[in-house]
């Protein structure tokens, strides 16, 4: 589960890792309010206003403003809530901003340079480890830093068994060039990320920029965070936290019937029981000439009422130019899953694409039998082979009509 910026600050702060001050706000009333209030504090006439969306480039977008004066901070208020906001990680639709976060100015003066810093907490799959990796040229152009400079890209690895050590710590503030107070602050950064990191049960904590002050303070200027979905059970405080507008329609609608679902940007919808069988599945839709439209799996019990739903989601995606069906029955029968297609078919009604049923395990004559003499307009398939054909011949006719 994805996080927005102001959340996971939140969640960091109560693990005692240094973030600015900041007050999530849904107006402009509210955002003069937090600015006074954060003034009150600190007694500087600068804020950061910042696009609370699912998405990284926010300032690339101009969802990221400074304003220096009370009349800068409603004006940027007001022009980044409710905009349309596109980066790089939105696609051309963007995402509309609900929320703005102002936070405090922390790019105040000082006897030390001040330096922008990547640090992110994931899981390193290759050694079945968690890893830190950071590098001292943060900002907005990481990734351009990644791909000229991967010297300057360094990982952390850490052992299950012991948990991350004070020489790890000392070995990144060593590595990021710091001295002083900043050096002190960040081993101590460093050891209180990871334990949020670990007890959070997050699966990536991506800190950019890591923020070295003037005066050798070190902070997350930025957060993006995302909870492991399997663990959200033992957080039901992370669980209310969860913004729908920033998610798929569609997979939300999924979630609801406990659907594995993903919107793809394909022509080819696909209804599949098992996560390994979807992923073939989408390999016969590119080698017949499609492109996969959705991964959904409806799991091992593949119910009628599943299917059905299944069925209504895919349909929703205007895209979507025919669908394959590919159940392994081995927990279920296909016969039974043939008959939950055929009612859920007749429920839904009038369908204008093509469907194409690939049913194999026990049963599988029966299903075939049961499709074929339904009456509907749904071709049956055993063998990959066969449902890759009807799935081309499909796409085929799609095209001339």
């Amino acid at each position: 589960m994805n996080l927005h910026e102001y959340q996971g600050k939140a969640l960091l702060k109560k693990f005692g890792v240094p973030v600015p001050e900041g007050i999530m706000v849904e107006s402009i009333d509210q955002a003069e309010k937090a600015a006074h209030q954060i003034f009150d504090h600190n007694n500087i006439e600068v804020w950061a206003v910042k696009a609370q969306i699912h998405a990284g480039g926010r300032g690339k977008g101009g969802g990221v403003k400074i304003a220096k004066s009370f009349k800068e901070l409603k004006q940027y208020s007001s022009e980044i809530l409710g905009m349309q906001l596109v980066t790089p990680q939105t696609g051309p639709n963007g995402k509309k901003v609900r929320k703005i976060l102002i936070e405090e100015n922390i790019y105040y003066p000082g006897p030390e340079k001040r330096s922008e810093i990547y640090m992110s907490v994931l899981l390193n799959r290759a050694t079945s480890r968690n890893m830190i990796m950071y590098s001292p040229k943060g900002g907005m152009n990481i990734e351009e830093v990644a791909e000229e400079s991967p010297e300057l890209i360094f990982t952390e690895e850490i052992d299950p068994k012991t948990g991350i050590q004070p020489f790890q710590c000392r070995r990144i503030a060593f590595n990021l060039g710091l001295e002083g107070n900043a050096y002190k602050n960040m081993v101590k950064f460093v050891s209180l990320l990871y334990n949020a990191y670990v007890n959070l049960d997050a699966s990536l904590i991506e800190i950019n920029p890591l923020f070295k002050a003037a005066d050798g303070k070190i902070m997350a200027a930025d957060t993006k965070m995302t909870i492991d979905n399997n663990s959200l059970y033992r957080h039901p405080e992370i669980c209310d936290m969860r913004d729908l507008n920033e998610e798929d329609p569609m997979e939300v609608e999924a979630g609801k019937y406990d659907l594995n679902y993903v919107k793809l940007d394909g022509n080819v919808g696909c209804m599949v029981n098992g996560a390994g069988l979807a992923m073939a599945t989408m390999d016969i839709i590119k080698l017949s000439g499609g492109e996969p439209a959705n991964f959904l799996d409806v799991g091992g019990s593949a119910s009628a009422k599943r299917v059905e739903e299944a069925f209504r989601i895919i349909l929703k995606d205007p895209n979507v130019k025919a669908i394959l069906v590919n159940i392994f029955g081995g927990i279920v029968r296909c016969d039974r899953v043939a008959n939950g297609i055929v009612d859920a078919y007749n429920n839904i009604g009038k369908i204008d694409i093509p469907i194409i049923v690939r049913l194999q395990g026990t049963n599988a004559e029966i299903a075939k039998d049961i499709i074929d003499n339904s009456g509907l307009k749904v071709q049956s398939a055993i063998l990959l082979k066969e449902a890759a054909e009807l799935v081309n011949k499909s796409l085929v006719l799609s095209t001339k009509s």
